[in-house]
């Protein structure tokens, strides 16, 4: 970033690159993910074996011993994307069809990065119920659920409830991802600049699903609740915000955070501010430079607005922030969900867990923190691992499988070995295939 000032121009035309080659290449390759065989055809006498006569022997076998659905099936590999579109990326409420090119999107990551085979299933209701419901006749076709893009307040619920009914991970990207990769970001932030999460006052702004669990997930690793202050798009957080009674979530945090009783806008609550970990409107420019100005020296700030975070990364910089991250991966420290859910649903797929915790999350959040301690190379730019350093993924399957044996939550108990040939299997095979694919032309480069 030493040339900021003289390549703004060139930043902005980078930022804006992806998006005009998403107009082009999807209408080239029709989306983003199909389903293929993963079993020998060697013949056509094949068929007999994969479907009737032969797969009647199989029904029955899982009729008499219900588990066996996992050994004889892709169940336990197999996650739902759910949406209902009503809140998809930065762009609020524009429906399940237009949601669904972000569904794939998702399955292509899991799948390229976790070995996961995910299916996009977008619904044509708003409906909390209807949700519930439709989820929960889903389950037996699948090992995982991964809630994405539903509005607040209606997410937290939907969540609560599929978690204390299901008996496999129920889990809500947007607040429980987030939050992960976002604890990883600030685990090795505060490293850098020498600061204690016990000591840290934290600026949350956005009081959304994401930031929400983000909080709750930074209290559970020891950051104190008077320390945080949350501002939404009506000001601070505080006990007097009675409008916030009937949100839950929120008003819990009324109640437990802002200890100062801070009452006004966000360049309020910066004021001497040490984090800003901002989950809110697409920018740039919601944040300005001299609000971040006045935050504590050697700031840290995390702007994880899609497609647009709230304010350029170079301009926080510019601002005085020591460490700053974007949900971008074409910036520097892409602190995104991307880095945690395939290697986290690997990891509870690998051992059948019913359901993913906080303590599973931190876990999680530790190995991805863990991985840029390991490679020596952790720096102010180099605060998370990247995309395409596969290995983190299994860093990550590895310790989220751990601490569901630990905790009593996984059906299937292997050793840290046998949990780290399995990511490795699933990951760098989903990679080879995508490999050969292309070099032999069944997927065309444009």
């Amino acid at each position: 970033m030493s040339n900021v000032k003289v390549s703004k121009e060139e930043l902005l035309k980078k930022a804006n690159k992806p998006a005009e080659d998403a107009m082009v290449l999807h209408p080239f390759y029709k989306g983003k993910v199909e389903v293929t065989p993963k079993c020998c055809i060697r013949n056509i006498d094949d068929f007999a074996i994969w479907y009737t006569p032969g797969v009647a022997a199989v029904c029955k076998d899982i009729h008499k011993n219900p588990a066996q659905v996992y050994e004889h099936t892709n169940k336990g590999n197999m996650v739902a994307v759910v949406s209902d579109g009503t809140r998809v990326l930065g762009l609020g409420d524009i429906g399940p069809e237009a949601g669904l090119p972000v569904m794939e999107g998702k399955g292509l990551i899991f799948k390229y990065l976790g070995g996961v085979d995910a299916f996009p299933i977008c619904l044509n209701t708003k409906d909390p119920a209807e949700i519930i419901k439709t989820v929960q006749y889903l389950a037996p076709s699948f090992g995982g659920i991964n809630l994405e893009d539903i509005a607040q307040p209606k997410c937290f619920d939907i969540l609560d409830e599929l978690r204390r009914t299901m008996t496999i991970p129920v889990w809500h990207d947007d607040q429980q991802g987030t939050a992960t990769v976002c604890l990883a970001g600030l685990i090795n932030a505060l490293k850098i600049v020498k600061k204690n999460i016990k000591d840290v006052k934290i600026v949350l702004f956005g009081a959304g699903a994401a930031n929400i669990r983000i909080g709750t997930l930074y209290m559970h690793y020891g950051a104190k609740p008077e320390n945080l202050i949350y501002v939404d798009s009506k000001g601070t957080l505080h006990k007097g915000r009675t409008d916030l009674q009937n949100h839950r979530e929120k008003w819990h945090m009324c109640q437990i955070t802002n200890g100062r009783q801070v009452v006004g806008k966000l360049e309020d609550a910066l004021k001497g501010a040490d984090v800003l970990s901002a989950a809110s409107t697409p920018g740039p420019d919601i944040i300005k430079k001299e609000w971040v100005a006045t935050m504590a020296k050697d700031a840290i700030c995390f702007l994880t607005a899609n497609p647009i975070p709230e304010m350029w990364p170079w301009d926080a910089k510019e601002a005085g922030a020591k460490v700053v991250g974007t949900g971008r991966s074409d910036f520097p420290n892409q602190v995104n969900n991307s880095l945690g859910f395939p290697g986290i649903f690997r990891g509870a797929l690998d051992v059948q867990a019913r359901t993913i915790t906080d303590e599973m999350c931190v876990a999680a959040a530790e190995a991805l923190a863990g991985y840029v301690v390991k490679t020596g190379k952790m720096s102010e730019d180099y605060l998370l691992p990247h995309m395409d350093e596969p290995e983190v993924y299994i860093d990550e399957a590895v310790a989220v499988g751990l601490k569901a044996i630990e905790q009593g939550l996984a059906r299937k108990k292997l050793t840290e070995a046998e949990l780290r040939a399995s990511a490795e299997f699933f990951i760098k095979r989903a990679i080879k295939d995508v490999d050969v694919r292309q070099k032999n032309g069944i997927v065309k480069l444009p």
